[in-house]
């Protein structure tokens, strides 16, 4: 497989997005560090989301996130209802982030996952193999994330409380990941194989800039699904 031809000003960008959004999810987990998430959990979403969301999350975090911090809610408490279904796609959007690197980086390391999952026999793109794998994590840790948010405020046992986490976030995780394989999917073979000859490989600037772009993607497609579960007391509004 060759390997792609990206223009200098592509490979740039690509490190300046990721180095910013380092940056920020370094200044939340340390804000958060001094400025503990009344939500435990929410202390490694809000820097999870950020390595996606980078400077647009800094803000959603400061502005609507921070605890006995400047500026949360206007210093009234009250967080409008466009604010919290941000804030609970996030939480998805921060388990399929932790979830998919892990998932990415573990198939690049060692190919034979991909071909275990199916590239070869069912698959002629490793990509979609790896997706397999990608949704798995993405969906474990979500459901792991959801339980830890759902647990304290409810109130309910262990098991209660995983299967209230499996019924707030399936439809939120899937319609996040939905949007997050589409959008990579015209990044990946509409956008770059044809204008640079091949497809971005995990450890490329360009492929995590792309996967920047395709976790907004997922956002956006998660948001109304977000917000009907929320008006369904499903999901619990943060």
């Amino acid at each position: 497989m060759s390997a792609p031809d990206f223009p200098q000003w592509l490979h740039l960008l690509s490190i300046v997005s990721i180095i910013v959004a380092l940056g920020c999810s370094a200044w939340i987990a340390l804000d958060v560090a001094r400025h503990p998430q009344k939500m435990k959990v929410m202390n490694f979403v809000w820097p999870l989301a950020a390595l996606f969301g980078s400077l647009l999350w800094l803000w959603l975090y400061r502005a609507w996130g921070r605890q006995n911090g400047e500026g949360i809610a206007g210093g009234d408490g009250e967080v409008p209802m466009w604010a919290s279904v941000a804030k609970g796609a996030s939480h998805c959007g921060a388990g399929c982030t932790l979830g998919d690197i892990i998932a990415e980086w573990a198939a690049f390391a060692f190919p034979a996952i991909a071909v275990w999952l199916g590239w070869g026999s069912l698959f002629a793109e490793k990509t979609f193999a790896v997706w397999i794998l990608d949704f798995v994590l993405a969906y474990l840790i979500g459901i792991g994330f959801q339980y830890y948010a759902i647990k304290p405020m409810r109130d309910v046992g262990r098991a209660e409380g995983i299967w209230q986490a499996i019924k707030a976030d399936t439809l939120s995780i899937s319609s996040w990941q939905v949007g997050m394989y589409g959008m990579m999917a015209i990044i990946q073979f509409v956008w770059f194989r044809t204008a640079f000859g091949a497809i971005a490989e995990v450890n490329s600037f360009e492929f995590w800039f792309g996967m920047q772009l395709a976790m907004l993607g997922g956002f956006l497609t998660a948001y109304p699904t977000n917000w009907l579960l929320i008006r369904a007391g499903i999901k619990e509004r943060m």
